[in-house]
C-alpha cells in the first residue's frame, strides 16, 4: 500500500503526535508512505530526524491550487494508493487536486476537533467532496457533531487516538519543583496544551485562584506555547494576585520526562476532540480532573479513573481538585485504575483500525 499523507501544520500539538505515531506504525508494518509538509514545520522536522520521505510546500494561504496541483503530481508519479489528509486545509488542497485537477486516488479524512463544521459554502462542498470516501473521526462525539452536515453519514467512522504505551519508560524524570524552585512540600498542578481559546485557561487561572484562597500548598504551571491568548492570561493572573501561585513555563520537548513531576493534570477545554494529553498523564500515572468537553468522557469515567466537571465551571472544577488535594489515596486510586484504562488506547490499535478503513476503501474502489 502506498500512501501519501497531507499535512498543513506549522506546529507541533496533539494532531502532529498522532501523525507521527501512525508513520511509526504503519512503516513498521511494511507499508510506503510519504508525507507532504510544510516548509520549516514541526512536521518537516520529524520527517527529516525520523528519515520518513517527504516533500515540503511554502504555505501561503487556506485555498492554494498550486498545492492542490502538487499534490496530484505526487500522486501520479508515486503511484499513491491512497491520500490521507489530516487537517482541514490539507482537506482543502486535496478537494482542489481531485477538482481541477482530476487527481483520481481514494482520500481518506481524519478529523481532530470537535467544531461544528462551518456553513459557508467551502465548507459544506470540501465535506461532501465524491473523494472522501472516509473521514475518520477520533471520537464518537465528533461523529456526532459531525452527522448532520455530511450528505452520506455513512462515511464517519470512529479510530480513537492512541499512545504509545511505553513512551513514559526511559523518562529521564526532571523535577520541576527544582527546575521552577518549587517548595518540594506543595503539589503541582499543571495543565499541558497550547495557550489556546479552546484549551480555556481562563478558567484555569479561576478555578486556581478559587483553590488558593483556602490551600497554600500547591503551586500550578500552565506548560505550553502561545496559541493567541498567552497575554491575555498573564494580564489575568496579575489582576487575581496569582504571580506567585502560576508558572508558565513556555513550549517543551521534553514532555516525556517533565508529565511524571505532575501531582494532579487539571484540562479545563471547552472542547475538545478526544483529549491525549488526559492519555499522557494517565500512562504515568498522574490523576487527572477535566471538564467533560467533547471526546473527554470517552477516556475518563467519572470517580473510576479520573474526576469531571462541567466546561466553564471553576467552581465546580474546583470542588474535584479539592478532592485530590486532601487525599492522597484518593490520588492513588484513580491514577491506578487509569493505567489499566488507557491500555485500549495503544498507537498499535489505532493503526490497525486506520489499516482496516485503508483496505475497505481500496476494495470499493477496485469494484467501482
Amino acid at each position: 500500500m502506498r500512501t501519501l499523507h497531507v499535512s498543513s501544520a506549522i506546529t507541533w500539538r496533539g494532531g502532529e503526535q498522532q501523525i507521527a505515531y501512525l508513520l511509526d506504525t504503519l512503516a513498521l508494518k511494511g507499508h510506503q508512505q510519504w508525507v507532504l509538509c510544510v516548509k520549516d514545520s514541526k512536521m518537516e522536522a520529524y520527517c527529516i530526524k525520523n528519515k520518513i520521505p517527504h516533500y515540503h510546500y511554502k504555505k501561503i494561504a487556506s485555498v492554494n491550487p498550486l498545492i492542490g496541483k502538487k499534490i496530484d503530481i505526487l500522486a501520479e508519479t508515486l503511484k499513491i494508493d491512497l491520500v490521507h489528509l489530516h487537517d482541514s486545509h490539507a482537506h482543502t488542497y486535496a478537494c482542489i487536486a481531485v477538482s481541477l485537477f482530476k487527481m483520481d486516488v481514494p482520500v481518506i479524512l481524519s478529523r481532530r476537533v470537535d467544531f461544528p463544521i462551518r456553513r459557508n459554502p467551502l465548507s459544506k462542498w470540501k465535506y461532501n467532496h465524491p473523494s472522501i470516501k472516509k473521514i475518520i473521526c477520533v471520537s464518537t462525539f465528533i461523529q456526532k457533531v459531525m452527522t448532520p452536515d455530511i450528505k452520506d453519514p455513512s462515511k464517519l467512522t470512529v479510530v480513537r487516538s492512541g499512545v504509545d504505551l511505553n513512551r513514559f519508560k526511559n523518562s529521564r524524570k526532571i523535577s520541576l519543583h527544582e527546575e521552577y524552585k518549587i517548595s518540594k512540600d506543595k503539589l503541582i498542578i499543571a495543565n499541558v496544551a497550547a495557550i489556546a481559546p479552546h484549551k480555556d485557561y481562563f478558567t484555569f487561572v479561576n478555578t486556581a485562584a478559587l483553590i488558593a484562597k483556602n490551600y497554600n500548598e500547591v503551586h500550578f504551571l500552565i506548560i505550553g506555547g502561545d496559541g493567541g491568548e498567552e497575554d491575555d492570561i498573564k494580564n489575568l493572573i496579575t489582576q487575581k494576585g496569582l504571580e506567585n501561585k502560576i508558572t508558565l513555563t513556555g513550549f517543551r520537548e521534553d514532555i516525556t520526562d517533565i508529565l511524571p513531576s505532575i501531582d494532579i493534570l487539571l484540562l479545563t477545554s471547552k472542547t475538545e476532540g478526544l483529549g491525549t494529553s488526559i492519555l499522557d498523564a494517565q500512562l504515568c500515572e498522574v490523576p487527572v480532573v477535566a471538564t467533560s468537553a467533547g471526546g473527554i468522557p470517552e477516556i475518563i469515567e467519572h470517580e473510576v479513573n479520573g474526576l469531571l466537571a462541567p466546561p466553564g465551571n471553576p467552581a465546580k472544577l474546583a470542588v474535584q481538585l479539592e478532592r485530590l488535594i486532601i487525599s492522597n489515596s484518593h490520588r492513588k486510586a484513580l491514577a491506578r485504575n487509569a493505567k489499566e484504562s488507557v491500555k485500549c488506547f495503544s498507537k498499535e490499535t489505532m493503526t490497525e483500525q486506520t489499516i482496516k478503513i485503508y483496505k475497505a476503501v481500496l476494495a470499493e474502489a477496485k469494484s467501482s
